[in-house]
């Protein structure tokens, strides 16, 4: 074998040689990685998140607020002996009731119809009975109810009670379910449960100084809210229908809504 030859052979052998150690190298360099990667998902999944020393606490608070919506709902009903002069009647009436309410600066999409229905009325008759039997009763029907139902939204609440006044003496046959609400409350909820929480957060600073302990984490939240009751004017409370009779204004003070939010919070400790 000449000079030549075995140089070659020389080279050939160690560029092999890289090679190996280039391929040893990257398998290795995977398998690390995907070592890794297990060892973070298994971490993820299970042991990074339980905690077995904890204390649990909770927490109140509370927020005042005057309402600055009333809502209320009234209804329209006539009845005829066909479907259409019911109808007509109901929708002149209601378009009275619409047009007083804008004229008094409540918006159209403040007035919302809930419920819109047509029913029969039927009359039952019973037969006479005689010599001991009663013959099966009889339906007439006798006409239809047309009855439409709209929900009013009132921005201004001091001028609610002149609203139910006003539709009162147009010819509305019921006005109920008048509440005073908040129209945005996120803001008011969110104040509510940063002083639950913060209320939480200083009983379990002071019980992990009583047991001689640090907080770690917190690892477990829940809460609990009581949102404002509505404020009720009556219930289904029938309106005069006479359009020449002008009811008095009631006074409706709307008072304050409470609004809470009640936390249990578990941290860890060590």
């Amino acid at each position: 074998m000449d000079e030549q030859t075995e140089r070659n052979l020389r080279q050939a052998h160690y560029w092999m040689k890289m090679a190996g150690v280039v391929a040893l190298g990257t398998l290795a360099l995977f398998l690390l990685v995907a070592t890794l990667f297990a060892l973070k998902s298994y971490r993820y999944i299970g042991t990074g998140m339980s905690a077995t020393n904890t204390i649990s606490v909770s927490g109140d608070g509370e927020v005042f607020a005057v309402p600055d919506t009333a809502t209320f709902t009234l209804s329209v009903e006539e009845k005829a002996k066909e479907v259409k002069p019911a109808q007509d009647a109901a929708t002149k009436k209601t378009n009275d009731i619409i047009a007083y309410l804008k004229e008094q600066g409540i918006e159209e999409k403040d007035i919302k119809t809930t419920d819109y229905s047509v029913s029969p009325q039927y009359e039952y008759s019973q037969a006479v009975c005689r010599e001991g039997y009663c013959p099966p009763g009889k339906q007439t029907l006798v006409g239809f109810q047309v009855s439409q139902t709209l929900s009013i939204k009132v921005r201004e609440t001091e001028k609610a009670g002149e609203l139910l006044s006003g539709v009162g003496s147009r010819g509305v046959s019921y006005v109920s379910g008048l509440t005073f609400t908040i129209d945005d409350e996120d803001q008011l909820r969110n104040d509510a449960r940063d002083m639950a929480i913060d209320e939480a957060r200083e009983k379990a600073e002071a019980l992990a100084d009583s047991l001689g302990v640090d907080i770690v984490r917190i690892v477990g939240f829940s809460e609990s809210g009581n949102y404002p009751v509505p404020y009720a004017f009556g219930r289904g409370m029938e309106l005069a229908a006479d359009a020449a009779v002008k009811a008095p204004t009631p006074e409706l003070p709307v008072g304050e809504n409470k609004i809470t939010s009640n936390v249990q919070i578990t941290y860890e400790i060590r």
